[in-house]
């Protein structure tokens, strides 16, 4: 009787191990979030006081883009030999260190320089917050990676809400950089030792050497589908106001609704992710995904009524929400010693379309039309969905090991 009641403590033990360790890599989401969109809102206040032009601006942030690609590929490295919480750790604290020295900067190389920090440590915390995630949702047995991109989402939009109400009021950006900073960095230190340690689960997959081909396609696929879905975010994050408010003749009130009303759908739909995969699973929910935002983009070009125009809004917002959390969950699940350099392949492939997109579709718009050019999104997202069978989960046995249960002999 002893002996079983042990074994119960060990398994509880376990339990809530897991459990804090999912609040932690929640904690870490959330303050991602925070920390991108306090940067976005303030960016005109930074512009404004180096006196810069809309291209040397441009530049510099090229230089976040270029930190955050190669940064993903050293990250995921990094991150399988001394494991994610370590990079989770040294990304944050760049992350935040690099804010400050944009709140600082005095001059355009200066700035450019903080960007690149910025990029790098916003870069290695999304393959090492992926990492973590994956290994917390295949030690749970259960989908969970939609649930902490929700987290993300939250956040950003509580970074923004901040960031504009402190921007209303006049508050510096060094002031408002600071105390952001500041509550994330401690909420990070503290979170940290509750991450999962290296090499708690330990994954069995089921396939032979025979399949290695198999699995290269697999995750060509897999990085397609985070190509086009992310292409298909960038274009609406870019894009759809210039649209509503260009093309639509929208007001300016109107036409930020609009965007409001995507991202909160985006939130929202991710919140009910995991319910959802588990009941239709991840191949699925990416097609069907994938096809209600064409359906969803192809009433906001044909319609323009605001009603439908904006109903149109939500359901590429619910639509473009899942696929690219799936899409790491079926990479991470791919290999049982290079799980990093699949999540380093699809989210570069991904962050590729997000940074490509735009532009592509400014230069399309510039020769046949913004609204025809938007119709390449509708087309990438139909391709998307034809690639999400490379989504099914193939067979993983997932064992949390002795560095969070308790042993009983």
């Amino acid at each position: 009787m002893r002996k079983v009641s042990m074994i119960t403590n060990g398994k509880y033990l376990e339990r809530r191990c897991l459990r804090v360790s999912r609040i932690a890599i929640i904690t870490f989401f959330f303050f991602n979030g925070v920390l991108t969109s306090t940067f976005s809102t303030r960016l005109p206040a930074i512009q404004a006081k180096l006196a810069l032009p809309s291209g040397q601006l441009g530049l510099a942030l090229l230089g976040c883009t270029i930190g955050g690609l190669v940064a993903m590929n050293i990250a995921a490295r990094i991150a399988q030999r001394l494991g994610s919480k370590m990079m989770m750790i040294v990304g944050s604290l760049c992350m935040g260190l690099s804010l400050l020295l944009i709140a600082y900067a005095n001059n355009l190389p200066f700035l450019l320089m903080a960007l690149i920090g910025f990029g790098a440590g916003s870069g290695a915390m999304d393959i090492a917050m992926n990492l973590q995630g994956t290994d917390i949702e295949q030690a749970y047995g259960q989908p969970m990676l939609n649930s902490f991109h929700a987290c993300f989402s939250v956040g950003s939009l509580a970074g923004a809400l901040i960031g504009s109400v402190l921007a209303t009021f006049n508050l510096s950006p060094e002031l408002h950089f600071l105390a952001i900073v500041g509550i994330a960095s401690i909420s990070f230190i503290l979170s940290s030792r509750f991450l999962l340690p290296p090499k708690v689960v330990q994954k069995t997959v089921g396939r032979d050497k025979g399949r290695a081909p198999q699995l290269g396609l697999r995750l060509m696929f897999l990085g397609l589908i985070g190509f086009c879905v992310l292409l298909s975010v960038g274009a609406m994050y870019d894009w759809s106001t210039v649209y509503l408010s260009g093309t639509l003749h929208m007001d300016a009130g109107l036409a930020a609704a609009g965007f409001t009303i995507f991202l909160t759908c985006t939130a929202l739909t991710r919140g009910i992710g995991d319910n959802l995969t588990k009941r239709f699973g991840a191949a699925v929910l990416i097609a069907c995904s994938c096809a209600l935002s064409a359906i969803g983009l192809t009433v906001v070009l044909l319609f323009t009524w605001t009603p439908i125009v904006l109903c149109g809004l939500g359901l590429i917002g619910i639509g473009l929400s899942v696929p690219f959390p799936l899409t790491l969950s079926a990479a991470g699940r791919l290999s049982t010693r290079d799980s990093g350099s699949a999540l380093a392949t699809v989210t570069t492939w991904g962050y590729a379309g997000m940074i490509a997109g735009p532009p592509m579709l400014g230069f399309i718009a510039d020769h046949i039309g913004l609204r025809l050019a938007l119709t390449v999104v509708i087309f990438l997202c139909l391709l998307a969905a034809l690639c999400a069978p490379a989504a099914r989960i193939i067979s993983v046995k997932v064992e949390a090991l002795s560095a969070i249960k308790t042993e009983v002999d």
